[in-house]
C-alpha cells in the first residue's frame, strides 16, 4: 500500500538588505541567496559563484578583496544588486527547491521610485526572472527599464563555462558606455 508523502514544513528564509548607492543606474537580481551566503552574511559567498570572478574581470571587483570594498566597487560602478525574493521555504540552495507558494517578492514599487536612476535590470538566472515576471512585474507601473536574463552564476548552472558566462554577463559594461 502507497502512503501519501507528507510535505516538509521548512521555516523562512530571509534575503538581505539592496546594495544600492544613490548613483545605481543598473540592478542585478538573484532569487534568494544560497545557504552558504545566509550563513556568512554576503551576496555569493559560495566559493564556486562565479558572480565576484566575474565582476572581478569586469571592473576589478576581486574576491580577494574584502567584502566591503568589493560592495564599494559595486556602488561605484553604478550597480545595485539585490534579490527578487524577500522571503521563501527552500530544503537546499537550488533555485529549483524553492517552495512557489510560500515565496515573497521584495518592495520593489519602493525600491525603483527611490532609485529613478536605474534603467536596466539584470537577472542572474532564469529563477530570478521568473519569480521577478510571477509576483513584481504586473505590480510595477509601465516604465523605460529593459529586463534582461543573464545565465546564473551558481555553480549549479554547469551547463556554460566561465569563459561564455563571462561573455553574456559583458553586457553590464554596455550601460557605462
Amino acid at each position: 500500500m502507497c502512503h501519501k508523502k507528507t510535505p516538509i514544513t521548512m521555516p523562512p528564509i530571509h534575503s538581505f538588505a539592496p546594495i544600492e548607492g544613490p548613483n545605481a543606474r543598473l540592478l542585478i537580481l538573484g532569487s534568494m541567496p544560497s545557504k552558504t551566503s545566509l550563513l556568512v552574511g554576503q551576496y555569493y559567498a559560495h566559493n564556486r559563484n562565479s558572480f565576484w570572478p566575474i565582476m572581478d574581470d569586469l571592473i576589478t571587483a576581486t574576491r580577494t578583496l574584502p567584502y566591503t570594498m568589493r560592495i564599494n566597487i559595486l556602488k561605484s560602478n553604478g550597480i545595485a544588486l539585490w534579490d527578487v525574493l524577500a522571503s521563501c521555504a527552500r530544503e537546499s540552495s537550488l533555485d529549483s527547491d524553492i517552495d512557489q507558494a510560500s515565496a515573497r517578492a521584495n518592495n520593489f514599487e519602493l525600491f525603483l521610485s527611490t532609485h529613478p536612476n536605474i534603467t536596466d535590470i539584470f537577472f542572474n538566472g532564469a529563477m530570478a526572472e521568473k519569480c521577478f515576471n510571477k509576483l513584481v512585474l504586473h505590480k510595477l507601473k509601465p516604465n523605460l527599464i529593459s529586463y534582461t536574463r543573464l545565465p546564473s552564476t551558481s555553480p549549479a548552472h554547469a551547463a556554460m563555462t566561465y569563459n561564455q558566462k563571462l561573455e553574456a554577463w559583458k553586457v553590464i559594461l554596455q550601460e557605462y558606455s
